[in-house]
């Protein structure tokens, strides 16, 4: 190639255009990941996130879509003094500063309470020791029933009126009764029976031996 065919290639109009409709695809290839980014980050936007806290989840739902958020039930906990299905925390906390789209998870109470294996305590431990394990594990200890046995040793465990064994899953919220030795032998309760048998029976016989006297 001579230089003067060079020169009329270099100075040809359709390299010439070919190159601008390069640079102008390119350019605008540009702009438009740029206003792209700009609308997918949400760039300079900034929304306060509302307290939910303490609604129905429903309720809360509706209220975080009006503001362009989204809610996500992540975790739930039980209280009996809340109804079920209401918001019990939020993340991020109420006031937080964000942009749009962004995922407010949320706790929830559940709708029955959870079940919590029993522990291994009936003829296993004193009256004290259940007790503390017990409300260790949440559970809610009510007033014990006496049984005869070594005193403050917990002979069996009741929960709703029925007994339950160890490893038994029951409510957390449910009252739990410890039967309880109260000091007293078989043997020593069998002889007081006696004993009371005994007096019964004489006062009996003079009672009626009264009776005859008065009736003579």
């Amino acid at each position: 190639m001579t230089g003067k065919e060079f020169k009329q290639k270099i100075l040809s109009p359709i390299l010439w255009g070919n190159l601008l409709v390069m640079m102008l695809v390119t350019v605008l290839l540009f702009i438009g990941l740029w206003v792209w980014l700009d609308k997918y980050t949400h760039h300079g936007e900034e929304i306060v996130v509302p307290n939910v806290e303490g609604r129905l989840i429903g309720d809360a739902e509706y209220t975080l879509e009006m503001e362009h958020l989204t809610a996500v039930v992540a975790d739930s906990v039980y209280d009996h003094t809340k109804p079920s299905g209401a918001v019990m925390a939020q993340r991020p906390k109420a006031g937080s500063k964000v942009k749009s789209g962004r995922e407010i998870s949320l706790t929830i109470n559940a709708k029955e309470s959870p079940r919590v294996s029993l522990p291994d305590i009936a003829d296993n431990c004193s009256l004290r020791e259940a007790q503390d394990r017990l409300r260790q594990l949440g559970f809610r200890v009510g007033p014990i029933e006496e049984t005869s046995g070594d005193k403050d040793w917990v002979y069996g465990v009741k929960c709703q009126g029925r007994s339950v064994r160890a490893g038994e899953r029951v409510p957390i919220d449910a009252v739990i009764t410890l039967v309880v030795g109260n000091g007293a032998s078989e043997k020593e309760e069998f002889d007081y029976d006696e004993e009371e048998n005994e007096h019964s029976g004489t006062r009996e016989e003079g009672n009626a031996g009264s009776e005859d006297f008065d009736y003579e």
